[in-house]
């Protein structure tokens, strides 16, 4: 068994540990655009003093630097004794902890999915109703984020275990400005104006799209984010949930219908390079054509971390821009948005433990890491105010994330490693080779079904 002390990282080389105390406040309480009300607030009802907190997750180098300045101020608001630790080998080692009863009071899950086996085995303490109901009236799309945290417990009920935090976005299209301006096209609203420009620009003699699924051993996992947010805007939040666990197969209409969704954008007057070239341009080199003289192509479908393979230089809101990739008209599916996102949990219960959830539910506590510069934090939270991003570019991913009406979490992370990770990803390079959807789809079902 791995005692308390050497839980916080001295003897575990992979694991990084810091302390988040009031000498760390980044941005010093009562300046800039901060709701410090709901800080003080906060200070008044909490005292934690001589109490330690352990907080345990994936988070390394900036990000942890980030996380441990959002603790420092509950350090600071509660007088606890805060330690974070993050590794590389999350995953595997809170699995190990929650084992052996050494699990730290709050866990920082990446994926909902590792969560909701924990819940599953007993190791996580419900959140309670409160806060399942803060979260419906104060995040946008609020019920969506409640069931990315709600999972069966060891009696076979459903709770709320795991509180949403930091998010990430997928649901853009990125192009460059003087393009769009010099060949007289206008970014599109829908679904459905999305389509004409397509159109218009293959018509134009031009390449719409650039679409790269190459990534070494995960090559084609980009093809999965495109039917995730087609099967979005083509069925019903409720059928997307039912897909991801294979409550419906994947040779259901809706998943075929989302899969043929993509090959429409894969034709080979739509694509640079033709349908054939998808499959072997890296994912990291597709964005490239958009800044090429003339063009490659005008519009590039990916999630907001993307900007990082940009030509060095390129300024994001004068040299490319994005847009949110929009839903159809015609369907009434509101306003989608696929990403992902962390969950925080209580591993091993405690005040402190229960006083960090409530603390995820002030403004401060989502503020202070929208306002570190060059952060991809993004929050779902109504009450954060968007004047404390960092920069412009973030402002405005929150805009789309706070104005969604439904939020899903990455399907293929969702599934069992096996399809999601696997044949999902291989089924895709399949069906981009010329593979009927029928075909992919009945390959990547038996692929699941192979699993119970």
């Amino acid at each position: 068994m791995i005692s308390k002390a050497l839980w916080t990282g001295a003897a575990l080389g992979a694991l990084v540990a810091g302390s988040a105390s009031a000498q760390d406040l980044m941005f010093p309480p009562g300046e800039g655009a901060f709701n410090w009300d709901s800080y003080t607030s906060f200070a008044d009802s909490h005292d934690l003093s001589g109490e330690q907190v352990t907080v345990f997750g994936p988070w390394l180098g900036p990000d942890q630097e980030a996380v441990e300045a959002v603790l420092a101020y509950f350090a600071d608001a509660t007088g606890a004794d805060v330690r974070y630790t993050g590794s590389d080998s999350f995953e595997q080692q809170i699995v190990i902890d929650a084992e052996a009863g050494s699990a730290p009071n709050v866990a920082v899950f990446p994926q909902p999915g590792l969560a909701a086996d924990l819940a599953a085995r007993g190791f996580l303490t419900p959140l309670g109703d409160e806060a399942a109901s803060w979260m419906s009236e104060n995040y946008a799309a609020g019920d969506s984020w409640v069931d990315l945290g709600t999972y069966e417990g060891a009696d076979g009920s459903e709770a709320f275990y795991a509180f949403p935090y930091k998010a990430d976005l997928k649901s853009l299209v990125w192009y460059v400005p003087e393009n769009f301006e010099d060949a007289g096209y206008e970014v599109p609203e829908t679904m459905e104006e999305l389509k004409a420009l397509t159109e218009q620009i293959a018509a134009d003699g031009e390449t719409p799209w650039c679409i790269g699924l190459g990534s070494g051993g995960a090559t084609g996992w980009p093809a999965t984010d495109w039917v995730e947010d087609l099967m979005l805007r083509t069925a019903s939040p409720e059928t997307y949930d039912q897909w991801v666990t294979n409550e419906i197969p994947f040779t259901d209409p809706a998943v075929v219908n989302a899969i043929n969704e993509f090959g429409w954008f894969l034709q080979d007057d739509y694509v640079a390079g033709g349908q054939g070239a998808v499959a072997s341009t890296d994912f990291r080199d597709s964005p490239k054509g958009l800044f090429d003289s003339p063009p490659q192509c005008y519009m590039h479908r990916q999630a907001s971390f993307i900007p990082a393979f940009f030509p060095e230089g390129t300024e994001v809101g004068v040299d490319a821009d994005f847009f949110y990739f929009p839903a159809y008209e015609s369907e009434d599916l509101g306003s989608p948005v696929l990403g992902a996102g962390t969950l925080f949990a209580i591993t091993e219960d405690s005040p402190g433990a229960q006083a960090l959830i409530e603390f995820l539910q002030t403004p401060i506590a989502h503020e202070v890491w929208m306002a570190v510069p060059g952060q991809g934090f993004l929050t779902p939270l109504t009450s954060a105010n968007p004047e404390t991003y960092s920069d412009d570019t973030r402002r405005q991913f929150g805009e789309i994330l706070t104005s969604a009406t439904t939020f899903r979490f990455d399907g293929s992370d969702l599934m069992p490693g096996g399809v999601g990770a696997g044949s999902f990803w291989t089924g895709m390079v399949d069906f981009a080779g010329g593979e009927s959807a029928e075909q992919v789809a009945q390959e990547i079902q038996d692929s699941w079904d192979s699993l119970q």
